[in-house]
């Protein structure tokens, strides 16, 4: 072995080299006559520092040869290590292409699946409105229908239950579920307490909401209805700034104007008089409810997942049919509301509207968690032309330049509230992008044109210099 001693005669430190045993003749990683490796000084596959910082054998030789380029503490078995890792290279560089591969292939799934989530939402909303409608011809009582439907949010945890246990191997009773879920309301879980404190007001929005968005169908057509809805998203960004303080936004301010826009837009196209005008502050009022139940939601119960959310949902459906129930009976009694006997009520057109405003509201919910939000937001205005298309050909309506000019200019402030909070300083990044490409490019052909002209002057027997 090399070692480093200090002279007795002199007191200067000097070096000399010891004879090699026997057992240290290989260097490590080097292999023994009898196949295996010489690890030396190594333990545990690693080099042996010394008191003075030098690795092993093979650094100490390089310090005293002076080898050209050596880094102390960089001897071969680092330099085989390296040589290993750029052997695999080839096969880390393939698991990042197999990465970004299984990257790529997912976002493409989750855009599709956004994309038929979105006809799924817009047609589920459409076919709810139109089956209004049509169940207004037989049996005119909106509030009996908005509470009938709103009995149906019960199976919404059911179903999530199911597709629990489907999706998933741990598989849990629904008991234990149901408790899991219910720490949306605290750590204690449910108590009566909370269920009638919590759902009480959330459940009185979801039933106003439904209940004058019924009635405006009774008193507009349902394009109109469903574009004047869609103002419920300027309503939310109006709520959350000033009661949630969110980020303000000039974008935005400006979508709620053209909402506020299109809404007096659609009050004058019949003169602010008549059923019209009372159908748009319906339409209105029921767009309000809804943002003032999103926006309470997200100040008491935060963001909430799935298997939250359809316990709440399902809470609510208990709560409208035990502490509601009594004022669908008093329209009744009171003759504001009749519905004959229980034989002659409608009771396709009723299954068929609860059902599909029950797919509406899993389609929402699901959405959000399994694709974009934003799609979740576009399905619901496509919604618009999608009543419009039914309302023209079926029902033959005809609308004014004015109604259409409202329509169109409502869904073009849902689309800017649809807008991301950095979308400015993401549009200039890219505007800023696309002009150096511009300038590179420019000056590229630039360096071309005078690489030509340089040629072409030497060929003339002249050199073009260059100005100061």
């Amino acid at each position: 072995m090399v070692s480093t001693s200090a002279s007795q005669s002199t007191g200067q430190p000097c070096i000399g080299l010891e004879p090699l045993d026997g057992k240290n003749t290989l260097l490590p990683g080097k292999t023994t006559p009898s196949g295996g490796t010489g690890r030396g000084p190594f333990t545990n596959g690693g080099p042996k520092v010394t008191d003075n910082g030098v690795h092993d054998i093979e650094d100490r030789i390089l310090r005293i040869t002076g080898y050209y380029g050596y880094n102390p503490g960089y001897s071969s078995h680092r330099r085989e290590d390296g040589l290993e890792s750029q052997a695999e290279t080839p096969g880390s560089e393939a698991s990042v292409e197999s990465q970004s591969y299984q990257t790529c292939t997912s976002t493409v799934l989750k855009v599709l699946g956004g994309l038929l989530m979105v006809l799924c939402i817009s047609s589920s909303w459409v076919g709810t409105t139109q089956v209004v409608k049509l169940t207004f011809q037989s049996f005119s009582c909106p509030f009996f229908i908005s509470w009938f439907s709103s009995n149906w949010n019960i199976l919404f945890f059911p179903i999530y239950y199911s597709g629990h246990v489907v999706t998933t191997r741990e598989k849990q009773t629904p008991i234990q579920k149901f408790r899991e879920c219910s720490k949306l309301f605290g750590e204690e879980g449910m108590t009566l307490k909370l269920f009638v404190k919590r759902t009480a007001p959330f459940s009185i929005l979801w039933t106003l909401t439904n209940y004058l968005y019924l009635l405006a169908l009774k008193k507009l057509t349902a394009t109109d209805v469903s574009a004047l809805y869609c103002c419920h998203k300027a309503f939310v960004f109006l709520l959350s700034w000033i009661v949630l303080k969110d980020r303000f936004m000039g974008v935005r301010i400006v979508a709620a104007i053209m909402a506020i826009t299109g809404i007096v837009m659609m009050a004058y196209a019949d003169g602010f008089h008549g059923d019209s005008f009372v159908g748009v502050a319906l339409a209105v009022g029921s767009a309000s409810t809804s943002a003032l139940y999103k926006v309470l939601f997200k100040m008491f119960l935060g963001s909430a997942n799935f298997g939250e959310v359809a316990h709440f949902l399902s809470t609510m459906g208990f709560f409208n049919l035990i502490f509601i129930s009594c004022v669908p009976l008093i329209l009744y009694l009171t003759k504001v509301e009749q519905w004959g006997s229980l034989s002659s009520l409608p009771w396709g057109y009723l299954c068929g509207l609860a059902g599909l405003w029950l797919v509406f509201n899993i389609l929402v919910h699901v959405g959000v968690v399994l694709t974009y939000p934003i799609l979740i937001s576009i399905g619901t205005l496509l919604s618009v032309p999608g009543n419009a298309a039914v309302d023209v050909l079926k029902h033959q309506v005809i609308f004014s330049m004015v109604r259409l000019a409202a329509t169109c200019i409502i869904c073009l402030g849902f689309l800017l509230l649809l807008l991301p909070e950095e979308w400015d300083s993401v549009t200039l990044r890219f505007l800023a992008t696309i002009a150096d490409k511009k300038s590179e490019d420019h000056g590229e052909e630039l360096t071309e044109s005078s690489l030509h002209t340089r040629s072409r002057s030497r060929a003339n027997g002249t050199v073009s210099l260059p100005l100061a």
